[in-house]
């Protein structure tokens, strides 16, 4: 029975007569586990947090509690933690919302982390029913405010499995607010058994996270048993996940909802929010949807924007500022080309003042070639075809490939169905879901089919699956033939004019369960292929999230000693005109320490830097790094040596340093003025005219927002960083110098500096970065120069400092015996296998290591940009014999060009070795290089660091 009357709740709900949980049960605090208060930055109170253990129904549920404390009543916030996870994963996200004014509550969820119980998948008589309890227990709080006695006003917010609880306790206590779900599920039976097909591997994943089907309630395991068996979902097992999930509460949710679903998700793919969506808006709640890049598969989680994304909306709903801006109803990150250093999607915005739906505007396509076609299901399903690579995917971000025009799809001859369309004779937004409808035929009772659509090139020969994303689909009673319409996956992808789309209909898929039987389908053409266009959703500019970073007065004290010893007037050497157009030259360059005669800080260092490079300026502490770039703005005199800027030779207050920004760490500005009134003030400082300042250009590269008119006492510590990042832009210098850029920043945050980087020297500029974070130099430069004790150790681009070669490491979850070793060893494209620490080195042959790394390199450097680590990465060889001699200027070649599509010769090796493993039962952890970055420079120095 529902007893919750309808209507919208906001800041105020409309009443009724009782809950649906009873509140008498008292939650009982058994222990106070310990309490602390976090490092406060100057702009924010302290955050404390209190670790409590609850008793709940027999239950042990560990919680963490976060609040500035002080006598004000503020809004709460549950926070909900991903499947396989705890309360320790979203702590961060916890601390930023304390800090924001908010009273948040974070606990491990049944069967997770610290708490006791058995896994329910979100059972509305365990996990839903804790939350209630918890929701009880902030009501008692002093710091929590309350709309009635018992009632606090309470958001909730998390991904995955923490998405899905936000949406369940919507739908069950009418206390909740406003939520976030994120990366989640509206109906967990369509996820796992969609259209009638076991979803076989995600399923299996799932179990093994849990801790084994021994963690979960036993109602759960005997079905996964049962269905895994069979390897086909019957209807007791779609009822026991159905009321498990927040469509079985379709009608009791209508609060305000911000739903957020990844792009490259074969778990929860965009159609699940598409249905909570269309189901919370008929409640008449407002609703607003995010397609983000990254998903389960993978890809960039878009952390830092997200999280602002979340707070505007719990700013609106929970505090009532109406005048917080929550975005576009509808939003979707779109790819905007690949970044020439790293070979990472460049992520933009396209938004839509309504939600689109997925069938927006369709327009037709005729499908030519052969109308009706035969094709085999092969006894055991075996070879598969694949498309996702679930478990590896999350990890490496295969699915993310398809942004970057690669393909790794593959799909077996005689397997599969192929109809093409035309070529396209302009570009093509594919924004929704394709529809088809077919006539399938089958010699067996049940057909199990699994289409897609590919984005062919006019070669042919490119062919490329959207995010990965096939849609499957069981036809029951397919022997005397059966009309269908295949809904194909829900994706947003440009075809460029030129290719042309071709629907596949194959009968296998690594990712699912089909007919072991061996069979044959036939399938005709029934009509076009009908593609949503959604041409409401319109392309922003490129801009990152919207908080800022600040300007230290170290920086205003360069800028006014540079006017002053700029009037000076001393001899200094002539230009040379053969490097007018180099940024940077260093010939034996050397400083002595302070009243030594003998001891250096540099000594000889000869390096040169060429136009649109990213170069990074690595050593150990002591090495000599800061000491050069002081010299190099001017600020201290070398000793002996040598250093030019496009010809001219540096001196304090040489003319040519106007061409020259550089960031240093030092105190903060003036607080109580915007962030824009800052960097004018500073500018002014510099005694150039203020349309030299180019302010916007430079705040468009830096994506600074609408923080600027904010007064910078009320910034983060991140927001401060990032402004201090666009006073160096200032005058849009021809060489940016950044002396540790990223130290105080979050990983969110450290990902956007890198971003800003990039994109400042793709215009030809220059940038040098100096930084003890190696795994952040190797994704953003394309250049280093190693240091040591004052001398230059190595200098030259990533690649070759790193090294190439056909060695991987794979990573295991648990042992292997040595027959299954040997298997491995005598793959086609293996050359020889050794047991690790941790895994297996596996040398590749030659001829598929060379292939093999083109894809491994490119997966590499897009899931770094992601910020996930890689399960393939780079493969990397031995170091060059010797370094160059420290007497020589060490020339460093320019940059690569930005790449326009990149080449998929070799691609799927990286697939078929992955394959080959899954379908050997190797219990894969990750794929990556045998060395990196940090193994190449502990080399360089000699363990020196």
């Amino acid at each position: 029975m529902d007893l919750r009357l309808p209507g919208l709740r906001g800041r105020r709900r409309l009443q009724h007569p009782r809950r649906w949980l009873a509140a008498t049960a008292a939650v009982v605090v058994l222990a106070a586990a310990g309490t602390w208060t976090a490092a406060a930055s100057d702009t924010k109170p302290p955050v404390h947090q209190s670790d409590r253990t609850m008793a709940i129904d027999g239950v042990k549920l560990d919680t963490s509690y976060f609040t500035t404390g002080g006598s004000t009543r503020r809004p709460a916030v549950l926070l909900a933690h991903g499947f396989g996870g705890s309360k320790e994963d979203v702590r961060k996200e916890a601390e930023a919302l304390a800090g924001d004014g908010y009273a948040v509550l974070t606990w491990s969820a049944r069967g997770f982390g610290k708490s006791t119980g058995k896994i329910g998948l979100n059972d509305p008589s365990g996990e839903v029913k804790d939350v209630s309890k918890l929701i009880d227990w902030l009501a008692k709080q002093p710091g929590v405010e309350l709309d009635k006695p018992g009632d606090p006003r309470v958001g909730m917010a998390g991904g995955s499995y923490g998405g899905a609880i936000s949406l369940l306790a919507a739908g069950y206590d009418d206390r909740v607010d406003a939520i976030a779900p994120a990366i989640t599920y509206w109906n967990l039976a369509d996820a796992l058994f969609p259209n009638g097909v076991f979803k076989k591997l995600w399923a299996g994943i799932f179990i093994n996270s849990g801790g084994g089907c021994a963690k979960f309630e036993p109602t759960l395991c005997r079905m996964y048993d049962r269905v895994a068996e069979s390897g086909k979902p019957d209807a007791q097992a779609r009822a026991l996940l159905e009321a498990r999930s927040p469509s079985a509460v379709a009608t009791r949710i209508n609060v305000p909802t911000l739903l957020l679903q990844g792009q490259t998700d074969s778990l929860f793919p965009l159609g699940q929010a598409d249905a909570a969506q269309k189901a919370i808006r008929a409640n008449g709640a407002p609703v607003d949807v995010d397609w983000i890049a990254g998903g389960h598969d993978g890809g960039d989680m878009e952390t830092s924007r997200v999280q602002a994304r979340v707070t505007s909306w719990f700013d609106r709903y929970l505090k009532d500022d109406k005048n917080t801006d929550t975005g576009p109803a509808f939003r979707v990150t779109r790819t905007g080309g690949i970044d020439s250093t790293d070979g990472a999607a460049l992520l933009r915005g396209a938004g839509g003042s309504a939600y689109p739906g997925l069938e927006s505007d369709p327009r037709a396509f005729a499908l030519t070639g052969r109308r009706e076609q035969s094709f085999t299901n092969p006894a055991g399903a075996s070879p598969p075809a694949v498309s996702a690579l679930p478990g590896l995917g999350s990890t490496g971000g295969l699915s993310q490939l398809s942004s970057l025009g690669i393909g790794v799809s593959l799909d077996f001859p005689g397997q599969y169905a192929a109809f093409d369309s035309a070529p396209l004779t302009t570009g093509l937004r594919i924004t929704g879901s394709p529809t088809v409808t077919v006539h399938v035929k089958s010699t067996s009772a049940d057909a199990v089919l699994f289409g897609k659509v590919y984005d062919v090139g006019p070669s042919g020969t490119q062919q490329v699956l959207p995010s990965q994303l096939v849609t499957p689909l069981r036809v029951e009673g397919a022997t005397s033939g059966k009309d269908v319409t295949i809904t194909l996956p829900a994706i947003d992808y440009d075809v460029q004019s030129g290719h042309h789309l071709r629907l596949v209909l194959a009968s296998t898929d690594l990712g699912y369960a089909s007919p072991a039987a061996p069979a044959t389908y036939t399938v005709t053409q029934k009509s076009d292929l009908k593609v949503p266009t959604a041409p409401g959703v319109t392309t922003s500019a490129a801009t990152l999230p919207s908080w800022v970073w600040w300007l230290p007065l170290a920086g205003v004290a360069i800028a006014v000693a540079l006017l002053l010893t700029g009037r000076r007037r001393t001899a200094t050497a002539p230009p040379a005109p053969e490097l007018a157009e180099v940024p940077l030259q260093i010939t034996d360059l050397s400083k002595r320490y302070a009243k030594s005669t003998d001891r250096y800080a540099v000594r000889d260092l000869s390096f040169r830097v060429e136009k649109g490079q990213v170069l990074g300026l690595l050593g150990p502490n002591g090495a000599g790094k800061t000491t050069t770039l002081r010299m190099l703005m001017g600020l201290i005199k070398p000793d002996a040596g040598e250093i030019r800027v496009f010809g001219h030779a540096i001196r304090p207050g040489a003319p040519v340093l106007s061409r020259v920004g550089a960031f240093v760490e030092g105190a903060g500005f003036l607080p109580h003025l915007s962030g824009r009134e800052n960097l004018e003030l500073y500018w002014q400082a510099t005694g150039r005219p203020p349309e030299d300042a180019h302010l916007e250009e430079a705040l468009e590269i830096a994506g600074l927002g609408d923080a600027l008119a904010r007064a910078v006492r009320t910034y983060s510590q991140g927001m401060r960083q990032r402004l201090a990042i666009a006073q160096a832009m200032l005058g849009l210098p021809d060489l940016l110098i950044l002396d540790e850029p990223t130290n105080g920043l979050d990983p969110p945050q450290i990902r956007e500096m890198r971003e800003v980087m990039i994109r400042y020297a793709a215009a030809g500029r220059t940038v040098i970065v100096s930084s003890h974070l190696l795994a952040e130099v190797e994704q953003s430069c394309t250049h280093l120069v190693v240091m040591d004790r004052g001398r230059l150790v190595q200098a030259g681009p990533v690649a070759e400092i790193i090294g190439s070669g056909d060695t991987l490491l794979v990573g295991l979850a648990a042992d292997i015996p040595d027959p299954l070793v040997e298997k491995i060893a005598a793959l086609p494209d293996v050359d020889s296998v050794t047991r690790a620490e941790g895994g297996l080195l596996l040398r590749l042959a030659p001829a598929a290591g060379d292939r093999l790394a083109t894809a491994v390199d490119l997966v590499s450097a897009n899931s770094q940009a992601g910020g996930a680590s890689s399960p393939v990465g780079e493969a990397v060889s031995d170091l060059p014999a010797s370094p160059p001699r420290a007497e020589d200027p060490a020339p460093l070649p320019p940059a690569p060009a930005t790449p326009g599509q990149p080449s998929t010769h070799g691609s799927p090796t990286a697939a078929r070795l992955l394959v080959e493993l899954v379908r050997l039962e190797v219990p894969v952890s990750s794929v990556g290089p045998h060395r990196r970055l940090e193994d190449a420079f502990l080399t360089l120095i000699g363990g020196s660091a």
